[in-house]
């Protein structure tokens, strides 16, 4: 009888991601190099190395926030378009130099918020800074820059980290829906939220060193420095299974979920189980996988 094991396809924990490009090695290599030597023991950042390869171009001067807005070329009149808040990792400030040419032809109108510089243990007022960028879009202060926007239908998109954030903004939102006058959130887009907890799942432990970005250390290295102190990474802002980062979900109000998963991604299994979750709550999630994606992708 032939011998066909060599033709089964390997199981999920036997494949190794695809070959990356040298560029994108060198990238993630000097990346991952940078993220290490500046992130100290005592749990500090050395802001002062981070800056060199991400320079600050503040929204406003007192505030440590910054916007980047990105506008198609003219086109006739249409509809009005859903505005779309996104949320970035600081470490995507080179990968989001793309966004013109790849992004902006499919969003047509959007703003995209960066946060940039971690305030240490703070994620409460993280979350209160995010949640403040939606009621200006119901004002007169955006209604000349983006004269088309349908404020009634907003969506709130997040990769790694913003994932995250914008799950708290959705859960926020939804709580005080009545004080956000005509803005409505119509949908969050979670792109491989940052999520965690006290647990080892079984794909932080099968994945960890095998794709670049984020590893075990790294990632409880992160939770350290942006929790709270004494805090555990069942905090509310790292493990979505918390009973005040639940708080809001059952609301009406909280928007559809489309959820993106890699499948190189350590926290992957933290990422399925915030979908379950939101789906034992009646929640509409949707589930897109990209099967030989790293974090980050």
């Amino acid at each position: 009888m032939a011998d066909t094991a060599s033709h089964t396809a390997a199981p999920p924990w036997q494949r190794k991601p695809k070959p990356l490009s040298r560029l994108t090695r060198l990238t993630t290599t000097v990346a991952g190099f940078v993220t290490d030597a500046a992130c100290r023991a005592d749990g500090t950042l050395n802001r002062a190395m981070l800056s060199f390869l991400d320079p600050p171009v503040p929204a406003f001067p007192s505030s440590p926030w910054w916007r980047r807005r990105h506008r198609p070329r003219p086109r006739p009149p249409r509809a009005p378009l859903p505005p779309v808040l996104g949320e970035l990792p600081a470490a995507a400030a080179p990968r989001d130099r793309l966004l013109p040419r790849r992004r902006v032809r499919l969003l047509l109108r959007g703003i995209a918020s960066l946060r940039r510089g971690l305030p240490p243990h703070r994620p409460d007022r993280l979350r209160r800074r995010a949640l403040r960028r939606l009621p200006p879009l119901a004002g007169a202060p955006l209604s000349g820059v983006f004269p088309a926007l349908d404020v009634s239908r907003c969506f709130l998109a997040g990769d790694s980290a913003g994932g995250n954030v914008a799950h708290h903004v959705a859960r926020r939102y939804a709580t005080h829906v009545s004080t956000f006058r005509n803005v409505r959130l119509a949908g969050v887009i979670a792109i491989q939220p940052f999520f965690g907890g006290e647990e080892r799942t079984p794909s932080e432990l099968r994945l960890d060193g095998v794709g670049p970005i984020v590893s075990v250390d790294r990632a409880d290295w992160m939770w350290r420095a942006f929790l709270p102190p004494e805090a555990d990474r069942d905090h509310e802002a790292a493990n979505f299974a918390h009973p005040a980062a639940i708080a809001g979900v059952e609301s009406p109000a909280f928007p559809p979920v489309l959820l993106a998963i890699g499948g190189f991604d350590p926290l992957q299994d933290w990422q399925r189980r915030y979908g379950e979750m939101l789906r034992r709550r009646g929640k509409k999630v949707e589930v897109v996988q990209y099967p030989d994606a790293i974090h980050g992708f």
